[in-house]
C-alpha cells in the first residue's frame, strides 16, 4: 500500500476487533452485495459474467453459488437489453443491481438510461419508482486498452433523474453501495477500478457507518488551499497534500463522494476556509465535472476567493494507449504545479497575505 492509499484507508475511523483483517476494496464491494442479497429478497444482480465467473474483477465472486443463478444472473452481451430488463424488473417491485463490465461498455445502454431510467418517476408523477443500481467499473490507471478506461461521469451528472456516486475509501465502497441499493432512485455507482486492489483493515462485525449519499467529506484539513476530488483521484490528492508540506503549503483535501446530489454546503465551507481551490478529476476538462464545480464555487464563494479556481483533469482527447496514460491522468506534479499558480503573495506559500 502506498502512503497515499494508506492515508485514505485510514481517513474513516474504524473500531479495532480481533476479526479485523486486510482486504481489498473489491472484497468490500462483494461483501456489500452479499449482505444486500441476504437481507432483501427483492435484490437481484445481473450482468455479463457476474455469475459463475464472478465478474471480470471478481466483485460478484461466489454470489451465484450462494444465492442461485436467478438472484445473480449472467446475461447476454447486450447492455441495452440488460438495462431495459432491469427497468421492467424495477417496475414490478424488484431492486436490480446491474453491472456494466467496463465504463465504455455502458454506452450502448445510454438510450435506456436517458429515455426511461432517468425519466420514469417524473413521467408517472411519482407513481413508478425505479430502484436500479448501475455499477460501472470506471477510470484509468490499470493499463487497459481503448473502451476500458473512460471517465464518463459527466454524461450521468448531466442527466436529470439520476444519482451519481463515486466511493474512494473502503468504508464508502460498502456504505454507499448499500445506500444505493436501498434507494428508490436510480443510482449510477462508479467504482474506481484502480482502487479495487487497495487494501484496508476490515471487520464484518464492525462495519463503519458512513455519511449518506449527497454529502462530501474532508479527508485532510489544511489552511492554504482546498483540493476538491473524488474516486480514483483521491489517493493522488492525498499524496500531493503530503508533498506540498515541503513547499510550505497546508492543503485541505475534500472527497465529494457524491456527484449528484452535490454537497454545496460542505464544498463552499471548505473553500471559504482556505480562499483557494483546485478541482482534480480524471474526466476530460472541457465541460467536465470540474467546470460545474468551479461555477458553483464561484457563485457561492466569490468574495472569499483569493485566486481563480483551477482544474487538473484528464486531457481533452480519447483515452490514450496504456503506455501514455500516465501523461493523461492527474499526477502529484500536475496538482502541485496548479497549486503554485494560485496567485500567492510574494514571499508567502502558506496562504497568508503579507
Amino acid at each position: 500500500m502506498t502512503r497515499a492509499s494508506a492515508a485514505v484507508a485510514g481517513s474513516v475511523p474504524e473500531a479495532r476487533t480481533s476479526n479485523q483483517r486486510s482486504i481489498t476494496m473489491a472484497q468490500v464491494l462483494n461483501a456489500a452485495l452479499r449482505d444486500a442479497l441476504q437481507e432483501d429478497p427483492s435484490v437481484h444482480i445481473m450482468g455479463e459474467d457476474v455469475g459463475a465467473l464472478g465478474g471480470v474483477f471478481r466483485i460478484t465472486d461466489g454470489l451465484a453459488a450462494e444465492f442461485g443463478s436467478d438472484r445473480c444472473a449472467d446475461t447476454p452481451l447486450a447492455e441495452a437489453a440488460i438495462l431495459g430488463t432491469a427497468v421492467g424488473m424495477a417496475m414490478n417491485g424488484l431492486r436490480p443491481v446491474v453491472e456494466m463490465q467496463f465504463d465504455s461498455f455502458a454506452y450502448p445502454a445510454f438510450e435506456q438510461l436517458v429515455s426511461h431510467v432517468a425519466r420514469m418517476r417524473n413521467r408517472t408523477k411519482g407513481r413508478i419508482q425505479l430502484p436500479i443500481t448501475i455499477r460501472i467499473p470506471y477510470g484509468g490507471g490499470i493499463g487497459a486498452v481503448e473502451h476500458h478506461s473512460d471517465s464518463s461521469e459527466a454524461y450521468y451528472m448531466h442527466t436529470p433523474g439520476l444519482h451519481v456516486v463515486c466511493p474512494a475509501t473502503h468504508a464508502d465502497a460498502y456504505g454507499l453501495l448499500r445506500a444505493s441499493i436501498s434507494s428508490n432512485d436510480p443510482v449510477i455507482f462508479l467504482e474506481p477500478k484502480r482502487l479495487y486492489w487497495s487494501k484496508a483493515q476490515w471487520s464484518p462485525e464492525s462495519i463503519p457507518e458512513v455519511d449518506p449519499i449527497g454529502t462530501a467529506a474532508v479527508r485532510r484539513h489544511g489552511t492554504s488551499a482546498t483540493l476538491i476530488t473524488y474516486g480514483p483521484s483521491l489517493p493522488v490528492c492525498m499524496e500531493a497534500a503530503a508533498e506540498a508540506i515541503k513547499e510550505g503549503w497546508q492543503l485541505e483535501v475534500l472527497d465529494l463522494r457524491s456527484l449528484v446530489p452535490f454537497d454545496d454546503e460542505t464544498v463552499s465551507a471548505a473553500v471559504r476556509r482556505t480562499g483557494r481551490a483546485v478541482v482534480v478529476h480524471e474526466s476530460a476538462g472541457f465541460a467536465g465535472p470540474g467546470a460545474e464545480i468551479a461555477a458553483r464555487i464561484t457563485e457561492r464563494c466569490f468574495h472569499h476567493l483569493e485566486a481563480p479556481i483551477l482544474r487538473v483533469t484528464g486531457l481533452d482527447i480519447p483515452y490514450p494507449p496504456p503506455m501514455l496514460e500516465n501523461h493523461h491522468l492527474p499526477s502529484v506534479d500536475r496538482i502541485l504545479d496548479a497549486v503554485a499558480r494560485l496567485q500567492w503573495e510574494p514571499g508567502t506559500s502558506d496562504g497568508e497575505t503579507c
